[in-house]
């Protein structure tokens, strides 16, 4: 969700230069922006605990930076925060808005109302900074080109490219695997699209592989390719169908039309895909379960909730995905 950010911030100040601190993994989501480079945070290796940290200042001292813009405000970058306070370099810490999710997630007296969205929360950290500048509604980086490798798998053909994410990091916002399968077999049947689908780990690449076996225009990426690699074909699709989840901000930050499912979070709390139509998005229904949203990101749900997603009818899923693919 960073890039877009930055990308209209460079847009502003095409003089600057921005040193991301991140793991070694995300690097090659920020290789579509100019002046910017990677330092790594190694935090389960060398820059582990308060002496890692210390490490980890020191190595960014020698960058001579001249503000830190605090986009995660964790544990782990409170601490860096006093070590860059030492040598008065000015350090602005993103608001989360914690006060006011509670109450968007609370189950009595909730107030649901859309809050500021993170992307402007991200934007508000580099005004205090003394970097003000407005987010465009749609400001994408440039697509990636595929590598032969890349090619290999999902071939050359007319057919329009759906990606598909069926997975999420919590149970609460992922929709019904066998759902999901039913809207995967009434896509394939079509014989118009080429379906990739993305995820991660052993149990997702087995539930994938299956459907790739099952399906013929269905393609399994998950462990075939390397993450850049996933990158350019995901830059290269012409339409993405995710939960709440990494792969939907992935999508949208190259501007692809983006559809996702929501079960016990909502868009309210501002985690929507950048320069997205709100009504890609398709909602649980808060008729039948009113304590929608639950939590701010889906690992807190009452007794019941963990069906939500099933008022989501997969006709509804279909409909959105042709309409928009034709």
């Amino acid at each position: 969700m960073t890039v877009p950010v930055l990308k209209s911030l460079l847009d502003s100040y095409p003089n600057i230069k921005i040193t991301v601190l991140t793991k070694e993994f995300l690097k090659p989501i920020f290789e579509g922006l100019d002046n910017v480079s990677i330092h790594v945070a190694d935090v389960k290796g060398r820059h582990r605990g308060i002496n890692g940290l210390w490490k980890l200042y020191k190595e960014l001292k020698t960058l001579r930076i001249n503000a830190v813009a605090d986009l995660h405000n964790v544990l782990r970058t409170n601490v860096l925060k006093q070590f860059f306070r030492l040598n008065g370099i000015p350090f602005v810490q993103i608001d989360k808005g914690r006060i006011e999710k509670k109450a968007l997630s609370r189950e009595k007296n909730k107030v649901l109302v859309p809050l500021r969205t993170t992307h402007q929360r991200y934007v508000d950290v580099f005004d205090k900074l003394g970097y003000p500048f407005s987010l465009p509604e749609a400001n994408f980086i440039r697509k990636k080109e595929l590598s032969d490798k890349a090619l290999e798998i999902v071939g050359r053909n007319s057919m329009k490219w759906l990606g598909i994410a069926p997975f999420a990091a919590f149970s609460g916002k992922m929709y019904p695997l066998d759902l999901m399968q039913k809207v995967i077999q009434q896509l394939n049947n079509t014989g118009k699209y080429k379906i990739f689908m993305f995820g991660g780990g052993n149990k997702e690449k087995e539930i994938l592989k299956a459907w790739e076996n099952k399906y013929q225009d269905c393609v399994n990426i998950i462990g075939k390719l390397s993450f850049d690699d996933e990158l350019a074909i995901i830059s290269n699709l012409d339409l993405m169908l995710s939960m709440d989840s990494g792969n939907a901000h992935l999508a949208a930050m190259f501007g692809i039309p983006t559809i996702t499912l929501w079960g016990v979070t909502h868009p309210y709390a501002g985690f929507y895909p950048y320069g997205q139509d709100p009504d890609n998005a398709l909602l649980s229904d808060r008729n039948v379960y009113p304590l929608i949203p639950t939590s701010i990101y889906g690992n807190k749900f009452p007794k019941g909730y963990e069906i939500v997603m099933e008022t989501i009818d997969p006709d509804l899923v279909l409909d959105k995905v042709n309409q928009l693919l034709n």
